[in-house]
This record gives C-alpha cells, structure tokens and sequence, in this order.
C-alpha cells in the first residue's frame, strides 16, 4: 500500500493532460496609426492618471463617485465576483480528502435472541480521489481563471460606469447650455419683432419685414421647446447611470467651454493594451479556463483510482465502545475506467475544444475591439482640437457680421433681410460650437476609456 501511495504522488505530479497554452499574436499592428497634428510628446499617460485627475468638475466627481456607490450594473459585477470566489472554494475542495465522522446505535429483536444493542463509531475518509491525470486539478484551475475573470470584468464594469456617467453629464451640459442660447436668442429676436411691427405701424417697415422677424421667433420657440425635451432626456439618463436623483447639495456645474479635462493623452504601445484593458484580460483568463477544462475532460476518459476507508470501533456495550478489543477498521481502494459510455466523454472533450477555440476568437476580437477603440479615440483627439479652434472662429466672425449688420440696417445701407441671415448665422455657429466641443470632450472621455483608465479605486 506504501508502495501504491508513492507511486500515485509521482503520478500526480507527472501525468497531467491539460494542454499547453499558447497565445496567440496579438491581431494588430505594432504601432497605431500616424495622424498628423496627434499626440504632443509632454502629454500625461492614461495609466498614470485615476479618474479623479481626469474628471476635473467637482460636481461630475460627486456623481461618478455616486454611480459607483448605486450602479446596478457594478453591484452584479461584484456579486458574479462573490459567486465565482465561491466557485473556486468549492472546486479546491474536491483537491483534498473527505473526512466524516459516524456515531450510530441499532437495536434489534428476534424470536431466538431476544433484544439486542449494537454500537458503532468510526472516523471514515469517504471516496478520496487520487488526481492521477489532473482531472480534479484542472476543474480547479478553470475555476480560478473564471474567478480572475469575473475580477477583471468587475474593473471593466468600473470603466463603463465611470464613462457613461461622464457622457451622459456632457450631454446634459450641451442641453442645457443650448437651451439657454436658444431662451436668450429668442428673447432678442422677440425684440426685434416688437422694432420690425412698431417700425410698419410708422410706415417705416413693410408686412414682408415683419413676417420675416416674426418666423424666426417661431423657428426660435420651437427650437425651445425641443430643447426643453432634450434636457430633459439628459437629465433622464444621467439620472439612469448615476442609479439616483442628482442631490440639491452637488457643486454648480463648469460650462463646457472650462471644462478641466485633458485635450490630450499619451497612448503608449498596442502592446501594453493586453495588460491595461479590463475586458482583454477577462478574454485572456476565459481562454484560461476552456484551455483547463480541456484538461479535465481528457482526464475522464482514464482511470481513477479512489480511496475509502474508516476507523473506529463496535460493541453491543456503548462503555465498551473505544477498547481495544472493540477496535474496527476498514480500507477500500477501488479503479474505475469508464468503457462504453455512448460516446459522452469523447463528446464532452470536443465540446471543449470547440470552446477554447470559441475562447481564441473572443480573445483575439477583444484585442482588435480595444486597438479600434483607441485608434478612434486617437484620430478624434489630432484632429477635434483644431476643429473647435475654427468652429471659434466661425462663431467671432458670425457674431461680427451680426454686428455691423445691425449698424448698416440701423444706417439704412441694408435692407431686413440682410439682418435677419446674420442673426440665423450667428445662432447657428454658437450652436455649433457647443456641440464641437461635448463632441470633443465626448471623445477624450472615451479614448481614457479606451485606454483602460478608471479601473482601479482611487
């Protein structure tokens, strides 16, 4: 029995069935791509900044950091977290032996012997599996990567919480900046109406001139009230994400135009996206993990060899019980090598190759996901900058022409409807500016995403 025993430790640790893991190379480039006007080299790395040194505004700071406390999404991620460390204790148990205790007490009669008391007590290992090939250690190992998984999915649920919040406050600051624009603009187009019917009372101005003022006060109130609907949509989502009404006591909200986030972030290599995305590393440890139960699968097509045994005593007197003379013992080691099983097993190890195949191509899709991701964010981040700067200058020069408009009409030189395109012009490039720069701070949100910035608490 030694001799068995110190076979099975050799045994155990040199005939496991698991296959060796190889990577796949990453499906990307090794660089992303050049675009002209991009990344300034004094510019911070994401993985050096929390989210906290990202998200300036004090008050989208108070409400990220209170989506984090409500998010649904993120308290599932953390009980998947709980459920697959559970997991993982139960699949290290199956790893050592079963130790049961049994204290019993049987009466019987007969017509012969009358009434008779028997006692028994015994300390028994129930079933010990010898894990020959790994079939045990293999189930245990594909429960640990899916508990690092559920781990790495739990930060990746911190990114997107931490981004959709930041998003959708965006978008309540252009609706709500716009519907201000629009409120004032529709005020001065009211007094331009009020000018254009007092000017036609005095025979100065014709029905034409009045007609025109008066329909972009309509244009006006109806882009008002459509305003009114897209804030309060915003504030619909951004309560959604937040998990919670926004409280009375948050700081005031900064305009989009002072918003203090970054303009630029240093991406570093594809390379060191394998390490800093969340979701790649949750791919790579389900890849983990179909790889072990490949391993596990294979090993129940062998045999297994199991031990039972137990140690205690019997005696028709319970006093008697722990004597020696009342001493019992038992041992049961058996072999079991499955035949004919229909087909099962083989079945069950293809199912899992089909699966960590399945696995390889999740793993690879992830990788080029986060390269695009990042690449996009990139492209965004060369390019928005200048945009606004020109969108700027569209809006100065819109605003000029409203203003010299005003004077040549006031001087006579022009007519009303030269008035009334300049006033178009200017709402329209202010308006247009805010929304260039959500877009561009919309991106700069994302491309930190991108990056894998927020996982970790701060």
């Amino acid at each position: 029995m030694r001799a068995l025993i110190l076979c099975s430790a050799a045994l155990l640790c040199a005939c496991s069935v698991t296959p060796r893991l190889e990577f796949p190379a990453a499906p990307v480039p090794a660089a992303y791509p050049i675009i002209e006007g991009g990344v300034a080299t004094d510019m911070p790395a994401a993985r050096s900044l929390a989210w906290k040194q990202v998200y300036g505004d004090p008050r989208l700071q108070a409400l990220i950091s209170q989506a984090l406390d409500q998010s649904r999404d993120l308290r599932a991620a953390l009980l998947n977290v709980e459920a697959a460390r559970t997991e993982r204790g139960v699949a290290r148990g199956a790893l050592g032996p079963s130790l049961d205790a049994n204290l019993s007490r049987t009466q019987e009669r007969s017509p012969s012997q009358g009434r008779s008391d028997a006692y028994a007590a015994n300390l028994g290992l129930t079933a010990f599996e010898l894990d020959l090939f790994g079939r045990l250690r293999a189930q245990s190992s594909a429960a640990s990567e899916r508990y690092l998984a559920s781990e790495t999915g739990a930060r990746a649920a911190r990114i997107a919480v931490i981004s959709a919040v930041a998003t959708a406050y965006l978008d309540e600051r252009l609706a709500e900046e716009q519907l201000t624009l629009t409120e004032a603009t529709l005020a001065d187009w009211r007094s331009s109406l009020d000018i254009a019917q007092r000017l036609k009372s005095a025979s100065q101005a014709s029905g034409l001139d009045v007609a025109q003022a008066e329909g972009l006060v309509r244009q006006a109130e109806a882009d008002r009230e459509a305003g009114r609907r897209a804030l309060a949509r915003a504030r619909n989502a951004l309560e959604l994400v937040v998990g919670a009404t926004e409280p009375d006591s948050l700081p005031p909200p900064i305009r989009l135009a002072d918003q203090p986030l970054p303009t630029q972030l240093e991406p570093g290599l594809p390379a060191e996206l394998l390490v800093r995305r969340p979701d790649i590393a949750q791919a790579e440890h389900m890849l983990r993990a179909a790889n072990a139960d490949i391993g596990a699968a294979r090993a129940a097509l062998l045999p297994r060899i199991s031990l039972t045994g137990a140690l205690g005593g019997a005696s028709a007197d319970l006093g008697a019980l722990f004597d020696r003379g009342s001493r019992a013992w038992s041992f049961a080691p058996q072999i079991t090598q499955p035949i004919f099983r229909s087909g099962q097993l083989r079945g069950a190890v293809a199912l899992t190759e089909v699966r960590k195949s399945l696995a390889v191509t999740t793993y690879e899709k992830q990788i080029q996901i986060a390269f695009r991701e990042v690449a996009d964010g990139l492209a965004a981040q060369a390019t928005f900058a200048n945009q606004v700067h020109v969108q700027e200058g569209v809006a100065e020069a819109a605003a000029r022409r409203l203003r010299l408009s005003g004077l040549r009409y006031r001087a006579g030189l022009d007519g009303r409807l030269e008035l009334l395109d300049a006033q178009r012009a200017d709402y329209a490039a202010r308006q247009a500016l805010l929304s260039l720069r959500r877009d561009q701070l919309t991106a700069m949100v994302a491309l930190y995403a991108a990056l894998g910035g927020g996982s970790e608490p701060t």
